[in-house]
């Protein structure tokens, strides 16, 4: 079946300027439009985060219309389910969209990656191009690794690299409580989590470990009641949506105040839970950190528009190396732009970004940051 993989050599990263590609993409069809598909929920319990990433999706592709090619979002509602996924991907493909991204949750990306690998090897001359720009499982790229698949973010062991790395600096942190969404990610996190922190600070104990439903728990204050109990002064979780609100919540109503190491405490509706109890105390570890000048502009110009935060930027990265490889491929045709896109490197607000040929995983910079006020009023 062509282009089945589960891991390649890999290859030496393709260098191109930033006037190297705008040169290049005046070769591209000009005029033509590329229909690119969200599916990711837009109701139910995760429909905030869900709706406020397609804005981001809809605001950068607005911005990188160059030479002629636009793109254009449209929106499907998977409700969070891996079966709604796949409904919606079939849906999508009919109404001829040949570029997917997906993000909230590994179980639907998974599902996702899996029916574009088939429907490929079914249809050739058709095929589709999956962008994933969140879902974390690291799986994803290694043993359920696929020539269609694109990853954005950085893995979940990764992030977790990052995270043990600013913990190891924390000579405070003396007892660790984990608590996730009882799913791939959640139990990866406690799992890479209990290695990394190990390696680095062998001292640290571990003093509990809980997974919760996803996107169903209303009231966390039984789990909160739990760490209190447990004696920990941090909590690691990967929780996000209104799994990682209302846990804020609970803890602020119950006064929990100890150490949070996040993976998306930045992101939509988390800051307003915490507000002033996470100053000092909530850490988050991102492929971005929110003062970076080379993105005022962006996230400004967003929360004007929208009246909401932009807390997604693996966004701005797909959309570069996206852009990058129509560039490079001369066309806007899946597989030419696949193949273009491997390896290729590009500048972006962080430096510089690499698609990695082994196993289409993102190369970024990453930053562990802290909830704190920017000045008396922010």
């Amino acid at each position: 079946m062509p282009f089945r993989i589960t891991r390649r050599v890999l290859s030496r990263a393709t260098l191109l300027s930033a006037a190297t590609l705008l040169s290049a993409l005046a070769f591209a069809q000009k005029g033509e439009t590329v229909k690119i598909a969200y599916v990711d929920p837009l109701s139910g319990s995760f429909a905030n985060i869900g709706q406020n990433i397609f804005k981001t999706w809809q605001t950068i592709a607005s911005e990188s219309n160059v030479a002629g090619v636009k793109y254009e979002m449209i929106a499907f509602d998977n409700k969070a389910s891996p079966q709604e996924s796949l409904n919606e991907l079939k849906a999508a493909i009919d109404q001829g969209v040949r570029y997917i991204v997906q993000g909230q949750g590994s179980g639907a990306a998974a599902a996702i990656s899996d029916a574009v690998q088939k429907y490929n090897d079914r249809n050739p001359g058709k095929e589709v191009l999956f962008l994933n720009y969140a879902a974390v499982d690291p799986a994803l790229t290694n043993e359920k690794c696929s020539f269609w698949h694109f990853r954005f973010d950085a893995d979940t062991s990764m992030k977790m690299e990052a995270m043990a790395a600013a913990m190891q600096a924390d000579k405070n942190i003396k007892k660790v409580y984990f608590i996730g969404q009882d799913y791939s990610h959640g139990h990866q996190v406690a799992k890479y989590g209990k290695e990394s922190i190990a390696r680095r600070r062998p001292d640290i104990k571990f003093v509990g470990e809980e997974y919760h439903p996803i996107g169903q728990v209303k009231d966390f204050s039984p789990y909160i009641a739990k760490i209190k109990q447990s004696g920990a002064d941090t909590v690691v979780t990967g929780n996000w949506g209104a799994d990682m609100s209302l846990l804020f919540k609970a803890a602020k109503d119950a006064g929990l105040n100890v150490n949070w190491y996040t993976y998306y405490a930045g992101a939509s509706g988390a800051p307003t839970a915490m507000g002033q109890w996470g100053e000092g105390r909530v850490r988050a570890v991102y492929i971005h950190e929110p003062n970076l000048p080379t993105t005022r502009k962006l996230l400004d110009d967003f929360r004007a528009k929208t009246h909401e935060d932009m807390s997604t930027l693996t966004v701005a990265h797909a959309f570069a190396i996206l852009s990058a490889g129509i560039a490079k491929a001369h066309s806007t045709d899946p597989v030419k732009v696949a193949k273009a896109m491997e390896g290729l490197t590009v500048k972006s607000f962080s430096g510089d970004i690499t698609m990695r040929a082994a196993d289409h995983q993102l190369q970024q910079t990453l930053y562990s940051s802290v909830w704190k006020k920017k000045d008396a009023k922010k």
